[in-house]
């Protein structure tokens, strides 16, 4: 490699961030960090600038910023600090800047990851959020700005390893059959309706193979997560919802697989460890070293697969049911879901409240076609608008 590829990480104080972060640790001849970005987090930023020497750190208020200007300064460090969405897309655009980890949750991270997409770079997708709400908007700038895109999302990245090569002329093309889309059930696979009634956030937040933030765990217990993945992977492999399966797979280790005509299934194997697909998504078409242990298939002994229960998971459905609708309707569903979850987290909404919450929401508002980023900001303001005020009412509790 003639030079150090440049990376940016867009949310470096989360688990993913905090990943990429430990794989440049271990590849400094490789890699080096240019931007990093946190939302509130001032020590854990503060602490990676000190040790990575980025060019640029954002947070999100201009009070975090200068309070980690302050202690960055008092310790001879020379990183500019800002703060707000500008600076966002400012870290995902630096010339310097060769890949974007774009693994800020939620909304948020649309604005920059969208502007490293229209800036040409390698993105390293670990937001799903983009894709679901503005997937036709970001799958056109990719291919208009010459973007490189790979997944993060283990799912994904697994698919993504999978697939033939040439798959972009059309997975019916590539005798493609199939996308089993992998899950592990979260913490309630086995849980009866009546046994979800009084689930706390601390057992919704309790993931019983991955190491998550508590937003995205608990989406892992409604399996809204899964169904953001699936409206994920018909934007980034250009399938039909119907072509796409979740499997329910509770040990976590088949990270997905693709069923072919011919009657192969190719699955990508590992520890549910995100550093593995971060790496291959930072080296590829390479493979390096990601500091996770190599998996031992007499220790796992077996392996276990079973069909989702889309009545206890209803989110799952609710995502199918947005995909269909097309337009702005994933990103309606996206929106009330992030405010079902806070809400849950808050103790204003119980946990089956989430999924009717999102199901009222989005039967509520038309799905609007997907013309401009305003137009699916606008409606993303509206459903969380309506979703609030559903959970003010005490709607669903």
């Amino acid at each position: 490699m003639s030079r150090r590829q440049g990376i940016t990480i867009l949310g470096a104080s989360g688990s993913i961030g905090q990943s990429t972060l430990d794989v440049v640790r271990r590849h400094p001849d490789r890699y080096r960090v240019v931007a990093l970005t946190a939302h509130r987090q001032i020590e854990r930023l503060v602490a990676d600038c000190l040790e990575f020497s980025p060019l640029l750190a954002v947070l999100g208020d201009a009070g975090s910023a200068a309070e980690a200007n302050r202690l960055l300064r008092e310790q001879g460090s020379k990183t500019e600090v800002l703060h707000g969405e500008a600076a966002l897309v400012a870290a995902a655009t630096l010339p310097e800047a060769d890949m974007v980890m774009a693994a800020i949750v939620g909304a948020a991270g649309l604005a920059p990851t969208l502007a490293a997409a229209e800036s040409g770079r390698r993105i390293l997708l670990a937001n799903k959020e983009v894709l679901v709400m503005a997937g036709e908007l970001f799958m056109r700038a990719v291919r208009a700005h010459g973007a490189v895109l790979l997944p993060v999302d283990s799912e994904h990245n697994a698919i993504f390893q999978a697939l033939p090569a040439d798959f972009s002329r059309g997975l019916t093309a590539a005798g493609v059959q199939r996308i089993l889309l992998t899950a592990s059930g979260g913490p309630f696979r086995n849980a009866s309706l009546a046994d979800l009634q009084s689930v706390t956030p601390a057992q919704a937040c309790a993931h019983p193979n991955w190491s998550m933030g508590r937003k995205i765990s608990v989406d892992s217990a409604t399996m809204m997560n899964k169904g953001l993945e699936v409206i994920e992977a018909c934007w980034l492999f250009d399938a039909p919802p119907e072509l796409i399966q979740v499997v329910v797979h509770p040990q976590s280790v088949v990270h997905s697989a693709v069923q072919y005509s011919d009657g192969s299934v190719l699955a990508q194997l590992g520890n549910p460890d995100m550093r593995t697909p971060i790496a291959y998504a930072m080296a590829w078409p390479e493979r390096i070293a990601a500091g996770v242990e190599a998996l031992d298939l007499f220790r796992i002994g077996r392996l276990d697969f079973q069909a989702p229960d889309f009545e206890r998971f209803r989110c799952l459905q609710l995502a199918y049911d947005a995909i269909a609708a097309g337009g702005t309707a994933p990103a309606i569903l996206n929106a009330a879901n992030e405010v079902a979850v806070a809400a849950f987290l808050a103790e204003r909404l119980p946990f089956l409240g989430i999924a009717r919450l999102n199901e009222a929401v989005l039967g509520a508002m038309p799905a609007l076609p997907e013309s401009s980023l305003g137009e699916v900001v606008d409606a993303d303001a509206a459903a969380r608008r309506l979703a609030e005020q559903l959970v003010a009412e005490a709607a669903f509790a």
